[in-house]
């Protein structure tokens, strides 16, 4: 249906511009009943947008800042792949008090959400130990010492307790005031270990010297995995691989 499910919402409703393209979405600021909201468009299940704008809920009914989607007329959170979310205020972290900030909302992302279930169609990085495939992951496609160095680095995590991981905490998807963190673009937010959300700038989080470095390393497999590209055109994945450590 496109961008006319925005008529979901109301016929005042309206897009104003567009945000920076990211991969899976188109993402426009827009005006919702007369307030400043975003819309996300894209290719999602209804099963995958039911788990995340009931995350979001969840998140936001624990005192967390984060979009909150905004109902349609008729109350769902959701029309033809459409989402409408509140508009998050704030600036990127730059210090190093934000970034323990920072640390500090994520640890309670995870504390909040222990014994979530998975994102419908996700994996864990723990089960790629034995699995090949899931989420966007397809570990037949890379060559068998990548594998080896992916899984290697994900080993020492197995039997960790899990919990929702925001899973792209770049500067860009935090929104920091002087009184509050928010989070923002849930798009690879999954059940996994913590450990992958926390390898932050200056160690915000507080890790020990191995700590830091078993969830660098996961972190660094998860990322390589995640986005490889068997055509070569894009080498971030490439670049990421190449700091996990070889077998």
């Amino acid at each position: 249906m496109g961008w006319e499910a925005l008529g979901h919402w109301g016929e005042d409703a309206d897009r104003i511009e567009p945000f920076a393209a990211g991969v899976a979405n188109d993402v426009w600021s827009v005006r919702v009943n007369g307030q400043l909201a975003v819309a996300r468009l894209g290719n999602r299940t209804d099963a995958d947008l039911a788990w995340e704008t009931e995350l979001l809920h969840h998140l936001d009914r624990g005192g967390m800042t984060v979009p909150v989607p905004i109902p349609t007329r008729d109350g769902r959170h959701f029309a033809d792949g459409l989402v409408v979310m509140t508009f998050v205020e704030g600036e990127r972290p730059e210090t190093d008090g934000d970034w323990r900030r920072v640390a500090e909302t994520l640890q309670e992302l995870h504390r909040l959400t222990r014994g979530w279930p998975q994102r419908p169609g996700w994996r864990a990085s723990t089960d790629l130990l034995h699995l090949e495939t899931g989420t966007r992951i397809d570990l037949g496609a890379m060559p068998p010492e990548a594998v080896a160095r992916c899984r290697a680095a994900w080993a020492p995590l197995a039997g960790r307790e899990q919990c929702v991981v925001h899973g792209d905490t770049n500067p860009g998807n935090i929104r920091i005031t002087a009184d509050r963190v928010g989070l923002i673009d849930w798009d690879e937010s999954h059940v996994d270990v913590p450990d992958l959300d926390l390898v932050l700038p200056h160690n915000a989080a507080g890790l020990d010297d191995d700590a830091h470095d078993r969830a660098a390393q996961a972190s660094a497999a998860w990322e390589a995995t995640i986005c490889w590209d068997p055509t070569g055109v894009d080498d971030y994945a490439v670049r990421r691989l190449a700091e996990v450590r070889p077998v």
